[in-house]
């Protein structure tokens, strides 16, 4: 064997274990957590009322978030995509701000923003509408720190939609609204859900911000880490490891959205 080959097999048992490694780096604590703690989280969803309760509020929440999510940042998520104009890329740079920043500082931010104290929030106390140390609180929270994702995998479904085809609409007489719902909506739609899939899945397992910002009620980040605190890690384990296999319910759907989106690519109709 030369000398190359044999600097090259060595490379390669080197960069093996190093992957095999760092894999298991990743695997094992969510195994160990879902095997250890699993079978009596969701045991305790027939008969621990508060656990029902946060993981509701919680979905809620953040399915409320992502509506919010869609409804704002998918123009501006097109307009990044197709247009080019001074400041898109310190746009870009805010919207992308929430994701750099510790939570617990985005939830102290907002706190500023939207407290009893402040013009915004002191203004809706007024009006009936409490939103620190509330649902709507955990709701804007999630909004803060998921948003940015949504925003950045909007835009590049936008940008794999060739223009020419607006362009095309356009010359047959559809205005600017309808050449985009007709045309660069339905050939972005999966990638599009596939972001609001992603804002989803940051949003429910949110702690940092939603802990300042909201407390009670305690959404089940919140609750696995008051049960902690307060009980140990016995009692913070259940929770804990639901939230662990409430995950895989988007990781399954965006991996079933790139299967599809490969299928249709290919070619493929799925029955010969």
């Amino acid at each position: 064997m030369t000398p190359s080959r044999i600097s090259h097999r060595v490379a390669s048992v080197v960069a093996a274990t190093f992957a095999s490694l760092f894999l298991l780096f990743l695997v094992a604590p969510i195994a160990e957590l879902v095997a250890t703690g699993g079978g009596s989280g969701l045991r305790k969803l027939t008969t621990d009322a508060e656990l029902r309760s946060s993981l509701w509020l919680t979905l809620v929440t953040a399915t409320s978030a992502v509506l919010c999510g869609v409804a704002g940042g998918t123009p501006i998520a097109y307009l990044l995509a197709r247009k080019q104009f001074r400041g898109r890329a310190v746009l870009s740079a805010i919207l992308d701000l929430p994701l750099l920043i510790p939570h617990p500082v985005a939830g102290i931010a907002l706190l500023l923003v939207l407290g009893r104290n402040s013009v915004v929030g002191g203004a809706a106390l007024d009006a009936g509408l409490r939103i620190v140390g509330s649902p709507i609180g955990i709701a804007v929270a999630m909004l803060f720190v998921s948003a940015p994702l949504y925003v950045s995998g909007a835009r590049e479904a936008f940008a794999r939609v060739d223009p020419r085809y607006e362009a095309v609409a356009r010359t047959l007489g559809d205005p600017p609204w309808r050449a985009f719902r007709r045309v660069s909506l339905p050939l972005s739609m999966r990638g599009l859900i596939a972001a609001a899939v992603v804002m989803w899945a940051r949003a429910v397992s949110e702690f940092g911000a939603i802990v300042v910002i909201t407390y009670n009620p305690k959404a089940a980040s919140v609750l696995s880490y008051d049960r902690f605190t307060s009980f140990g890690l016995s009692e913070a384990l259940p929770v804990a490891a639901v939230l662990a296999i409430l995950a895989l319910v988007p990781l399954t759907v965006l991996r079933a959205l790139r299967y599809g989106r490969t299928a249709a690519d290919t070619g493929w109709a799925g029955d010969g």
